[in-house]
């Protein structure tokens, strides 16, 4: 390792406040960096150094980037403010509007035995950590942009999106093994990625959550139990 905290909520809380995007944007595309933001900062930090207050290893976790309506709210991946503040304990004043990849990811770590089972050896993150949005012709807030969608942006971003994986793996301690949340687009890119610079010796692709809420939503409790069962596979790993 490069660099050593003493807590791995230490070592995630450096990694999001030194976040430096480092590429140009296409014209009517924004980033998304909730990080930046007083009160996400604030609770987000109190999630972490509620369920990362140790220096154990963690398995990796890999969803795509942050969307506006979770993680672009809460600064906690696939973490709703609902969900923020009823299963992890935070309260908070933001707006209870649920986000439908957080009602899944959820009821998974319900599955995996509630919060501190899961957060005690899993650490969700992201291919890009920072957020994309896509303004349309008018005036509204735009729409949620992810990385693969635009081939300029695939492009851009790759430099930082190295250099943020490497960032995490010197300094919050993970497995061999990861996890990638999309069995498409994502990951393949992410496989990709890892052939050329061998982040990991394994990555299991798992369904993604949203996808599962929209096209397979009566089949939720086999796609739980095929997450539970993927993810506690990762005892066998050997820490890096």
């Amino acid at each position: 390792m490069s660099a050593s905290f003493p807590t791995q909520a230490a070592a995630i809380l450096d990694f999001y406040r030194k976040l430096r995007p480092g590429f140009t944007m296409a014209d009517g595309i924004s980033i998304m960096n909730p990080y930046r933001e007083p009160e996400t900062w604030r609770l987000a930090s109190r999630f972490y150094e509620k369920f990362y207050a140790d220096s154990r290893p963690r398995g990796y976790v890999f969803g795509i980037n942050p969307g506006r309506f979770g993680a672009g709210i809460t600064g906690v991946p696939f973490t709703d403010p609902i969900r923020l503040q009823e299963k992890c304990g935070i309260p908070n004043d933001w707006k209870k509007q649920a986000e439908l990849s957080s009602v899944f990811v959820y009821q998974m770590i319900d599955g995996y035995g509630g919060v501190d089972a899961f957060y005690g050896q899993f650490y969700i993150t992201a291919i890009s950590p920072l957020g994309f949005v896509q303004q349309g012709s008018g005036r509204g807030p735009g729409k949620n942009l992810n990385y693969y969608d635009d081939k300029e942006l695939v492009r851009a971003i790759e430099p930082f999106v190295v250099r943020c994986i490497r960032r995490q793996m010197e300094t919050i301690p993970t497995y061999s093994t990861c996890y990638c949340l999309g069995e498409g687009a994502n990951y393949k890119y992410f496989s990709r990625l890892n052939e050329k610079h061998g982040f990991f010796s394994e990555i299991i692709p798992l369904p993604h959550p949203r996808w599962v809420m929209q096209y397979r939503r009566k089949r939720v409790p086999e796609y739980v139990e095929e997450y539970v069962g993927k993810l506690r596979k990762l005892t066998d790993g050997k820490p890096r």
